[in-house]
């Protein structure tokens, strides 16, 4: 019995097949209530994954070992965003200048309202460089906290908390603020909620999804070009 408690504790497969169970699971409670917002299965996975982990006392470092697999396919499966995106490629004529507007503004927006977010809540310097990049994937995030001064890890976190509130509650909102152009809902879930956001959008039409996983490509590419200026100016 110890053998095997020591196994699931140290062994970088266990960690893998726990991480794939965990979203299998999720995706079938996404089935199960019929595609219902909070049943994210990134959401779901976390939720599972997380008392696991704690219960058995395993080391972030050696979880995240165990599932650096699927951590590189995030490469490609960002790339793969790609095909349903060129499958809608006509729907770009006449939107490419307010694209790129509004990817600029959006990503500045973020930047600001972050600093001054923690700056009026009474948080230091560091929370503030931290919580900066949150609008980027979770890959750019942690470079961008790392090299404005902030803390990567912690940067990841806020960076999927994003992802995920964005995915739960983003169509809601963009449905309540009466946005009904499906590359308009792509556009502003990409830029807030990236991945996981897109690949809500992906599930809900085709369009808001090759939207999305555009707009979080071009989102990261703002954040870079930005954070320092803004970050300059505001601390």
């Amino acid at each position: 019995m110890s053998e095997t408690w020591e196994w699931l504790r140290t062994s970088p497969v266990a960690m893998l097949l726990l991480t794939l169970l965990a979203y299998r699971v999720g995706r079938q409670v996404q089935t199960w209530t019929g595609g219902h917002a909070l049943a994210q299965p990134v959401l779901v996975a976390i939720l599972l994954v997380a008392p696991v982990i704690t219960l058995l006392d395993v080391d972030y470092a050696d979880y995240r070992q165990g599932a650096e697999l699927i951590a590189f396919m995030l490469g490609p499966a960002t790339v793969a965003l790609a095909i349903p995106l060129h499958r809608q490629a006509h729907r770009l004529r006449g939107f490419v200048v307010p694209m790129l507007v509004a990817v600029l503004l959006g990503a500045a927006v973020s930047i600001t309202s972050a600093v001054l977010l923690v700056q009026a809540l009474g948080g230091s310097e560091l929370l503030a460089r931290t919580t900066a990049p949150k609008a980027a994937t979770a890959p750019v995030a942690i470079a961008l906290a790392e090299a404005g001064g902030g803390i990567p890890a912690l940067a990841a976190v806020l960076a999927i908390l994003a992802g995920i509130l964005g995915a739960v509650a983003g169509p809601a909102v963009l449905t309540l603020l009466r946005v009904r152009d499906h590359r308009a809902r792509g556009l502003a879930q990409g830029a807030v909620s990236h991945g996981i956001g897109a690949s809500r959008m992906l599930t809900d039409h085709e369009t808001e999804g090759a939207f999305a996983g555009l707009s979080m490509g071009l989102t990261a590419l703002a954040m870079s070009l930005l954070l320092p200026v803004l970050l300059a100016v505001l601390l």
